[in-house]
């Protein structure tokens, strides 16, 4: 994170505690409610939903090719309420070609698969600079792509909202789905990070996505 995204972060913070303390100070919400929330959206309906939706892919071939066609039935089918989503989009990582989602309107993102979004994803820095210079951005993030690889960057919006299928680590083969689904974040979801190996390190041989969007 630039210092620039840490200074929102910081501002962001101060803000929120701000209204939470008003809201709370006026009987709207209580302290139990407001940590509620925070628990269901970063516990219960976070990452880990997505993370479900990834390693089913991984090792189901239709399920992945049914994602593309028609996304929000097919995490419907394996039990994932896509909630409010108007229409879900997935893209997957190969070699070659490597995707990154942002929303360059305002934060559009989807919730109920990713949890609460990081508030980088939300910056005017990362909004502007994710579809002009890409590259730079990822590698600033700690994302160095090979230097053959074609950046595509998906624009979320309040209709659409894209999930990053990132490339399956090697070493995993053994996994079961569950295990798999433990190496997926948040991050390589959105496309700024890969997952992490079976080792738990972020796998250093997931350098592509696919799909069709901006090539960069």
């Amino acid at each position: 994170m630039t210092d620039a995204e840490s200074d929102l972060a910081e501002r962001q913070a101060i803000r929120a505690e701000a209204l939470e303390g008003l809201l709370i100070d006026k009987g709207i919400l209580t302290g139990t409610e407001v940590d509620n929330f925070i628990e269901t959206w970063s516990e219960r309906i976070g990452p880990m939903i997505g993370a479900k939706v990834v390693a089913r892919a991984w090792i189901d071939d239709d399920f992945r090719a049914r994602l593309l066609t028609d996304a929000n039935a097919t995490v419907a089918d394996i039990g994932v309420n896509p909630g409010r989503l108007e229409r879900l989009e997935v893209v997957v990582n190969e070699p070659g070609v490597h995707n990154v989602v942002c929303c360059t309107l305002c934060s559009c993102y989807p919730w109920t698969l990713l949890g609460l979004p990081p508030s980088w994803y939300k910056s005017p820095e990362y909004r502007s600079r994710i579809v002009r210079e890409p590259r730079v951005v990822l590698s600033e993030m700690g994302l160095e792509l090979e230097d053959d690889t074609t950046v595509q960057v998906w624009d979320s919006s309040s209709e659409v909202r894209y999930l990053v299928i990132p490339e399956r680590p090697a070493g995993t083969d053994e996994l079961s789905e569950e295990e798999l689904a433990a190496l997926v974040t948040r991050d390589s979801m959105i496309g700024v990070a890969r997952p992490n190996g079976p080792n738990g390190q972020s796998d250093p041989n997931d350098a592509a996505a696919t799909g069709s969007g901006s090539g960069r």
